[in-house]
């Protein structure tokens, strides 16, 4: 039990207590639930590889997204992470292509412009006609750098370059907006 704990509290976001929480779990579970958790691990790890277009997961690249002729091949969406993909498309708004960094510049971490996939976007903007990038980075710090530095590169390509709206949550409260996402919200506000 405690290796079990020991290797679950390596994922990130898991501490501990998370941890051994999971491990019980799994304890409790039947040998058939936990044997299809190992095998869809494995599967995964197996078959699931980067799609050379675009950088997203995928079992056969290019991926289903670069492959679709339905989407908007003029409008490219920049993001850190192939997570962010996935969160992008449960939206259901958003119909052109990807490129994903696979991080973010970091240089306190190490991670400068050579780490990431800047390179290969480059050349996918000299070959492809975008009319538009959307740099989709984390509303943080590496986020905010990282957009900044993309948007100089871009400008030379001339294509338009725009950012995420960012602003207040739905259902959130006012007076409970901290004051960087409350003038945040004011900067980017809309025409009704």
């Amino acid at each position: 039990m405690n290796k079990l704990i020991a290797e679950l509290s390596k994922l990130p976001g898991i501490g501990p207590k998370s941890a051994q929480r999971l491990a019980f779990h799994l304890f409790e579970c039947s040998r058939e639930e936990v044997l299809r958790l190992a095998s869809a691990m494995v599967e995964a790890k197996e078959k699931l590889n980067f799609c050379r277009i675009c950088g997203h997961l995928t079992e056969k690249t290019p991926c289903k997204i670069c492959r679709d002729e339905a989407r908007d091949h003029k409008l490219l969406c920049v993001v850190e992470e192939p997570r962010d993909v996935i969160a992008l498309e449960k939206t259901r708004e958003y119909r052109g292509l990807y490129h994903v960094l696979h991080g973010a510049l970091s240089p306190l971490e190490g991670i400068g412009p050579e780490e990431l996939k800047i390179k290969e976007l480059l050349q996918r903007l000299q070959e492809d006609s975008f009319q538009e990038v959307i740099l989709a980075c984390d509303p943080n710090v590496e986020g905010e750098t990282t957009a900044l530095y993309l948007a100089k590169l871009i400008k030379p390509f001339n294509v338009k370059v725009t950012r995420l709206a960012r602003g207040l949550p739905v259902g959130g409260d006012l007076e409970y907006i901290d004051e960087v996402t409350l003038g945040k919200a004011l900067e980017g506000r809309g025409v009704l």
